[in-house]
């Protein structure tokens, strides 16, 4: 028995740990492969951290009445810089072409087609089916079974979603460049011919949507007086903008004014 202890015990090595203290057995194989794992975790390349990308800049060109170009304006990143968000940006249509058709189908049944009230011939020894009235969805005449019925169908999207769907698509307009400022728009004289020389100097094609703020009615009366015989030119306020009108529109021109109305 006492050969086999000391066989047992022959890989270990007894330390004294003191006086008072019994002999502490320390395994040599478990130091060693706990100084491998601290090597190993030593050899091991550091985390590399990333830092902060610098955050980017949305601008937009700067022109005047007459299309000449005074550089660059920065726009706010709260409105023109958001991530995208297609889901959002999709319901926010939907809900504006659902309210804005307007389902106005209407057919009559049996009990609103006229006449039919007396039966066409009697029950039996006719020789003929059965009939209990001329106006019967199997008659010519008759009325309809299962017709569509004039009805109204509004959806509602909650005011932050329709404010988050509106800067999405103003968003997505200055991402591909499709912004510009005008300034002094506002005070323009009510001539379709300085319009029609600023659309030109610009290049816009298609549907171009023009932007001007809420403050004053008679600078607005000129705008629209000026534009309102140029096809495919809309003017709309701030305060109207929706996501459908900013993405159905090729280019959004932004007075100067209602830049700041958008803060």
């Amino acid at each position: 028995m006492a050969d086999k202890k000391v066989n047992k015990i022959s890989k270990t090595k007894i330390v004294k740990a003191g006086p008072k203290a019994g002999p502490k057995i320390v395994d040599k194989k478990r130091i060693a492969e706990g100084t491998e794992k601290r090597s190993r975790k030593a050899q091991k390349t550091p985390k590399i951290v990333k830092s902060k990308s610098t955050t980017q800049v949305v601008t937009a060109g700067l022109y005047d009445i007459n299309g000449r170009s005074f550089g660059k304006v920065i726009l706010p990143k709260e409105i023109f810089g958001q991530k995208p968000n297609e889901q959002l940006l999709a319901q926010a249509i939907r809900v504006y072409f659902t309210n804005q058709s307007v389902h106005a189908a209407s057919t009559k049944t049996r009990t609103q087609v006229r006449g039919g009230g007396k039966k066409p011939w009697r029950q039996k020894g006719t020789g003929r089916a059965r009939a209990g009235s001329i106006r019967s969805p199997l008659w010519v005449g008759g009325g309809v079974a299962l017709g569509p019925q004039s009805r109204k169908v509004t959806l509602s999207l909650p005011k932050k979603m329709k404010r988050k769907a509106l800067i999405l698509a103003l968003s997505a307009k200055a991402k591909l460049g499709e912004v510009k400022v005008i300034s002094n728009i506002e005070k323009i004289p009510a001539k379709t011919k300085v319009v029609a020389n600023l659309l030109n100097k610009l290049e816009t094609k298609g549907d171009t949507l023009l932007v001007i703020s809420d403050k004053s009615q008679t600078d607005r009366q000129n705008v629209k007086l000026a534009t309102r015989n140029i096809q495919r030119l809309s003017v709309d306020r701030v305060a109207n903008l929706n996501a459908y009108e900013v993405i159905r529109n090729n280019s959004i021109l932004l007075s100067k004014e209602a830049l700041a109305g958008f803060k």
